[in-house]
Order: C-alpha cells, then structure tokens, then sequence
C-alpha cells in the first residue's frame, strides 16, 4: 500500500510540472491529445467511475483527470499506464504513449526529428553552439537558459524533452552514418558551469567511438574556413533523395533540388577537410577535457 501511496503522490508533484500543456497553435498536437482525452473518459464512464474516483486510482487530482480528458493537458506515460491498468484497457491507452509524447515537442522540431529519423546519412555543421543532437540533457538546458527574450520553463522542458528523444537516432538499426562538425570555440564555453561542460565533454568522447559517427573538431587556429557564413545540415534518405539546409541557400529554407544540394555538400566538403581529421578530434577534446 506505501508504494501505490508513493507512485500517487510522485504523480501528483509531477502533474503541476510546466512543459504539458497543450500548445494552441499546433493543430495536428490539440487533435492528439483531444482525442486521447475522450477514449479516457469514454472508457472512465464504461466503468463506472467517477472522475475523482478515477484520479485517485491512478494519482492524479480530479481537476487534473477533467483537464486531461478535456484535451487542455498532455498526459504523462504514467497516466497512460496507470489508466491503462485501472480501467482494464488491455494495452490501447498504453499505446498512445508515442503519439502523446511527440505532442510535447514544438512543431518545427517534430519535423526535423522526422526527417532525422529517416535519413540514412546525416552532414551537420552549427557554428555557433555544439549540434543539438550531441547535447547532454544539462548543457541544452545551460544554452536555452541563455535565450534573450527568456524561454518560459514549460517551453525550456519542451525543447529539452524534445533533444533528449532524438537521440534515438543514435539506437536506430541499421544505424545511419551521422558526420558532425563542432568548432572548438563552442567545446570551451562553460554553458551551465564547468561540471557540465565536462560531462557535455565526455558524452562527445563517448559518441565519437560509435562506429557510424565521425565527429570532428574545427579548431580556431585555422586560417581557412569554409564554414564561416553558416550552418550547413544535409540529410539523405534510403530511396537516393535528399534535404538540406544552410542561412546562404535559399535563406536558409530548406531545399531538394540537386544543383542548391550540391553547393551545400561542397561547402561540407571543405569545411571538413579543413578540420581536424576524427583521431585528431578526440584527442583534441581529451586534452580540453584536461583543462576543465
């Protein structure tokens, strides 16, 4: 009975966390957790059961189960689970748990894992902040915490629960071949503090000795540089075509026709040729490990 009493309360101090509510302005996100929100209750009411009822099953107040089955609020796995479990659902709202969890991520940023998580082989170069794909959890939120006008804490745990699930990509199989570009400059910069520089240092240690990633360090000593108008990002998929994106291609839309996609794959080109070569690169972190 203490541990159902634990896992409530746990719920409970979750539920008030910011970063679930629903974004108004993302329609295919408002449909999701509307719909959601009506099996819940449609399967609540089969039941029997009242809502506050309900929410006491599974840990949550009355005004938060109204809420969720509304469609005003994102609910969590665990609400999904625990439901799932109460009202005997067999699986089906348990299930519901991917869709839902995507629904946390602004928009732009579900495409981009999209196409992220179609692509076979992946160019990134960001100039000005280690890419987002090689953040640790704490040096995103360092970096989003430095955004002027400020995030508000519901959009800095959207936008960090939403890096932390691309990461997938790095689990996928087959996995795709992942070639990253980091300037040193963004490898010296204490976002968060110099502890988390250093896991953000050792977690780069770490991805650079996965067999489908090649992560290279740009150092700031280099006289030539071909990246110096922008980021460069080329994703190519398993039936031959591919995307791209640049700020001095199309202002920075993003492109497919094969004459804009090869100015980008030269300028990748170049610039990783101009970098440290993928040994170099560890043992150049390595040795900015040292200084931390």
């Amino acid at each position: 009975m203490t541990q159902v009493n634990d896992v409530a309360e746990q719920l409970k101090s979750e539920a008030d966390e910011p970063g679930w509510e629903v974004d108004p302005d993302d329609d295919w996100g408002v449909a999701v957790v509307a719909m959601v929100g009506r099996q819940l209750k449609l399967r609540r009411e089969a039941k029997g059961m009242r809502a506050g009822e309900f929410g006491e099953a599974v840990g949550y107040g009355e005004a938060l189960v109204f809420k969720v089955e509304g469609g005003m609020r994102i609910p969590r796995p665990e609400y999904l689970d625990r439901a799932d479990e109460v009202l005997g659902a067999g699986g089906l709202l348990s299930a519901m748990k991917q869709d839902v969890a995507k629904v946390r991520y602004p928009k732009k940023v579900r495409d981009i894992a999209d196409g992220e998580g179609r692509a076979v082989e992946l160019q990134l170069y960001d100039p000005l902040n280690i890419h987002g794909l090689l953040q640790t959890p704490q040096y995103a939120r360092g970096l989003l915490m430095m955004r002027r006008p400020a995030y508000a804490e519901d959009e800095v745990e959207k936008f960090i629960a939403a890096r932390v699930a691309r990461k997938a990509i790095f689990e996928r199989d087959p996995a795709p071949e992942l070639s990253f570009i980091v300037e040193e400059w963004t490898l010296r910069r204490p976002l968060g503090g110099p502890a988390v520089l250093r896991r953000q240092l050792e977690h780069l240690l770490l991805l650079a000795q996965l067999r489908n990633v090649e992560l290279q360090v740009m150092p700031m000593d280099r006289e030539e540089h071909a990246g110096v108008d922008g980021g460069i990002e080329v994703l190519k998929f398993v039936d031959g075509s591919a995307v791209g994106r640049s700020p001095v291609v199309s202002n920075g839309r993003q492109v497919s026709e094969p004459r804009q996609l090869r100015i980008l794959e030269m300028r990748y080109g170049i610039v990783r040729a101009q970098a440290l070569t993928p040994r170099e690169s560890m043992a150049h972190i390595k040795q900015l490990l040292g200084e931390t």
